[in-house]
């Protein structure tokens, strides 16, 4: 049987409300008002956030070596397809090409999409995932695009945040300083104020 796949984008991402030190991983469908949130861990939220926001770790990261090895061996990654929802618990698959050879290989939602971002591949899922787990949020009248910047799990600083009183130069070195010490939520956070400025 030949479902109709239906393209995901990478809405953005949250604290989660529900599990302590978990995240949620928000996908939109492209040609839709659904969008699906998927509780994910620290590490691939991390992972995800650093891709999103430009960040270059000084050491590669757990996604980015798979990216490099799959270079090495001459293995590309045509797309991610989100293709069973059981019990509260996505199911994803790559579909990667080497030569002639198709290959599909099973992964957690949440590593999938860390790959996908870095191979620049577009993720899929079925109708009946987002009848079954697909909401729509009512911003009101705003219509908000896919395409803006997503949240990132290390929030937002207050007004009252210690990176308010920083200058730009500050905020670039202590940037600099959080990648160098692997410390990304922190990093995120810096980039976030350095964005917020440049407006």
């Amino acid at each position: 049987m030949n479902k109709k796949k239906i393209k995901l984008n990478i809405l953005g991402l949250s604290y989660s409300q529900t599990q302590s030190g978990a995240y949620a991983l928000v996908l939109a469908e492209e040609e839709g008002e659904r969008r699906i949130p998927i509780i994910i861990g620290g590490v691939e939220a991390q992972s995800i956030a650093i891709k999103l926001e430009g960040l270059e770790p000084p050491r590669p990261l757990t996604h980015d070596l798979f990216l490099s090895f799959a270079k090495a061996f001459e293995v590309q990654l045509l797309e991610v397809v989100i293709y069973k929802l059981e019990e509260g618990i996505f199911y994803s698959e790559l579909v990667c090409v080497k030569g002639e050879d198709i290959v599909r290989i099973d992964s957690r939602t949440s590593d999938a999409v860390a790959l996908a971002l870095r191979f620049n591949c577009p993720i899929y899922t079925y109708e009946d995932i987002l009848a079954k787990a697909g909401i729509v949020l009512d911003f009101g009248d705003s219509k908000e695009s896919t395409k803006t910047t997503p949240p990132r799990p290390a929030g937002t600083p207050r007004s009252g945040s210690p990176l308010a009183n920083k200058s730009l130069e500050e905020l670039q070195t202590m940037l600099d300083q959080a990648v160098g010490e692997e410390n990304y939520e922190k990093a995120s956070e810096i980039r976030d104020e350095i964005k917020r400025r440049e407006k």
